[in-house]
């Protein structure tokens, strides 16, 4: 990280006024209730729930996005839409995941690498920004907060990645856990996205790669009081998240900020702010802390986007 003191701009011309960008939304997605928000769009993309999250962004001056994607259509229209309100918005149109393995609320499934690589080149027909790969499960908020399902082996996740890489598309993986991030390091993914449950030792790889790390802290925040899962374990997982993000920050791991926008009580344009003031909690120099979420920020403006 480095700062121009002479002109009060951080590296790549972006000023401490400067608003950052959202790195991980879901524009199908509504922050209420995802069934309903599926339904919405079942007999067609509704442009109208689009348009009025993109007015969500544009009121709070966020003007890129890097969504998630879908399997309904909703972010490849989005795309279409986003130059309206001034939004630069990159999309993978659609997540990976393998069949039985979670991510199916936002992807196609494979059951093989053949049908796997298929998929890479239906993404590049349609003109996707990145490649959106599910390497593990969520975290369970009804039990003890720990990963659902089985983490895809190493030799798996590697051959997905370096398949991407050969059609000439960044990697942005959905994984929890120590040793999955562990993986997706060894793999030479582009961006973990949530990344529960890191370890030292992991973080230590982080920091030696080119990975930026995309936390989406807020999802856990913004659910404290709600009433549908224990106060308790959500300020337990809330907590360790913390102390995990200030010891990357230490460490020089590269971040961006990315609130998981759409998700249950995350709402579009709003989930970013909120997501700042979880960082701005495990920093103590602010100026500092922007210009290393800059710096994560501008890697994947660089990497994530179609060629």
């Amino acid at each position: 990280m480095r700062e121009d003191a002479g002109n009060g701009c951080y590296d790549g011309g972006r000023s401490r006024e400067d608003m950052f960008g959202e790195c991980h939304a879901h524009i199908f997605m509504d922050g209420v209730n995802y069934r309903e928000a599926v339904q919405r769009h079942l007999h067609g993309v509704d442009d109208r729930v689009i348009r009025r999250h993109f007015k969500m962004y544009r009121e709070k001056g966020i003007t890129f996005v890097r969504d998630g994607g879908d399997d309904l259509g909703v972010s490849e229209r989005a795309r279409e839409i986003a130059g309206e309100y001034g939004i630069d918005y990159r999309t993978p149109i659609f997540a990976i995941h393998r069949k039985g393995c979670y991510g199916g609320i936002v992807g196609k499934a494979y059951e093989n690498m053949k049908e796997y690589a298929e998929l890479i080149r239906e993404v590049k027909a349609h003109k996707g920004d990145f490649i959106k790969i599910m390497t593990t499960g969520i975290m369970d908020f009804d039990t003890d907060g720990g990963i659902t399902g089985e983490a895809l082996p190493y030799a798996e996740v590697k051959e997905m990645v370096h398949i991407a890489h050969e059609e000439g598309f960044a990697v942005m993986c959905h994984t929890n856990g120590a040793g999955p991030v562990a993986d997706l390091v060894r793999a030479g993914a582009d961006s973990v996205e949530h990344g529960n449950y890191v370890s030292e030792e992991t973080l230590l790889m982080m920091a030696e790669s080119d990975i930026v790390w995309v936390p989406t802290i807020t999802v856990v925040a913004n659910m404290f009081g709600c009433g549908r899962f224990s106060d308790e374990l959500l300020h337990e997982i809330y907590e360790l998240g913390k102390k995990n993000i200030r010891r990357a920050l230490e460490l020089g791991v590269h971040m961006a900020l990315g609130s998981d926008a759409g998700a249950y009580l995350v709402p579009h344009g709003q989930g970013l702010l909120d997501e700042w003031r979880c960082f701005q909690e495990c920093a103590e120099d602010e100026d500092v802390l922007k210009a290393r979420i800059f710096e994560g920020e501008e890697k994947i403006r660089k990497k994530f986007r179609f060629f």
